[in-house]
């Protein structure tokens, strides 16, 4: 089968497309026919040696893929053969993944692979932050960092959803049409202004309730700026690099509160994972919230995904797609 893979750590150059052996089955494991994949960040740290977990090369990236269950393990529901469905795993730039069945979600029938491959991670992410590590509702205002891209696109439309009031930052006026479209009620250009100053203007001196921080270093003071009373940073990513360590006794005139949030620690309570896929999959199937793709490319071209993702040049969820 086509894969891609590295061989050292590096950038999107080290990508390689490789031919090899399908993936060993396992009798609690299903094999996935893969038709798309979901491009994350995390994707690109993990190629860098700068994700939470290390690879072991030669590796293969890839979190989320969609398709369909071509064979099932002794251990299994052989029922699953010939269902459609999103794998929530590890390897996914492959033609074909092996998984357990609680890294499967069962697919709709009124959702594409596409819109499948674009939703598990990107969705889910900005469902929990919202709604898990914190909880939005009326009258509470929202900063969402890189709001058009793949998690900030859906975290506006979720967060005005739940009746907050929400603030988008990105870098070109393209872009925050793009976010004012998802439903953002203001969008700051970061890089023709300084957003913590603008933010205490729009919100006449009082500070925002929650931020959604991906950038990290860059971002990090100017969200604990931005924070009203009590307010909540969630960091969940470091584009710009690793955000530097806070001194706690800062936090004490606001009662400020700064976590972080990682997809996969969901994974270990079903229950809440549960919630949050049933809730985003009808979110999805009703219109409520749209998957925007911004990019979809061969899997052969998986570098040059990497190669746009970092240079920031999509908007939106950036697929590879499998013949």
């Amino acid at each position: 089968m086509k894969t891609i893979r590295f061989h050292e750590i590096g950038g999107p150059e080290v990508l390689r497309y490789e031919d090899v052996e399908r993936p060993r089955m396992a009798p609690n494991k299903v094999l996935v026919r893969i038709h798309a994949i979901g491009v994350n960040f995390a994707d690109t740290l993990l190629r860098r040696g700068a994700y939470l977990a290390q690879p072991k090369l030669p590796e293969t990236p890839g979190f989320e893929a969609a398709g369909v269950v071509v064979e099932a393990g002794d251990e299994t529901d052989r029922n699953l053969v010939g269902q459609r469905v999103v794998v929530l795993g590890e390897r996914c730039y492959a033609e074909y993944v092996t998984a357990s069945q609680s890294q499967l979600i069962g697919l709709p029938d009124k959702i594409s692979f596409e819109e499948a491959a674009a939703f598990p991670v990107q969705a889910l992410t900005a469902y929990h932050m919202l709604y898990t590590a914190d909880r939005v509702s009326p009258g509470r205002t929202v900063l969402v960092h890189a709001a058009a891209g793949g998690v900030g696109l859906l975290a506006v439309q979720m967060a005005k959803l739940g009746g907050a009031r929400v603030i988008g930052t990105t870098s070109s006026a393209e872009k925050a049409k793009i976010v004012e479209e998802a439903g953002a009620d203001d969008v700051i250009l970061y890089n023709q202004t300084d957003f913590a100053p603008k933010v205490a203007q729009l919100t006449n001196q009082r500070g925002v309730d929650i931020v959604l921080d991906s950038v990290g270093k860059a971002t990090l003071h100017g969200s604990l700026a931005s924070l009203a009373p009590f307010g909540h940073l969630i960091s969940y990513g470091g584009a710009s690099g690793r955000p530097d360590p806070i001194d706690v006794g800062t936090l004490y005139s606001r009662s400020l509160k700064v976590s972080a949030f990682w997809l996969f620690t969901v994974s270990r309570t079903p229950a809440i994972a549960q919630r949050g896929v049933r809730q985003v999959l009808e979110w999805i199937s009703s219109g409520k919230i749209h998957l925007r793709i911004g990019l979809k490319l061969p899997l052969e071209q998986a570098a040059e995904a990497h190669r746009r993702m970092e240079a920031r040049q999509t908007t939106g969820k950036i697929l590879l797609m499998v013949e």
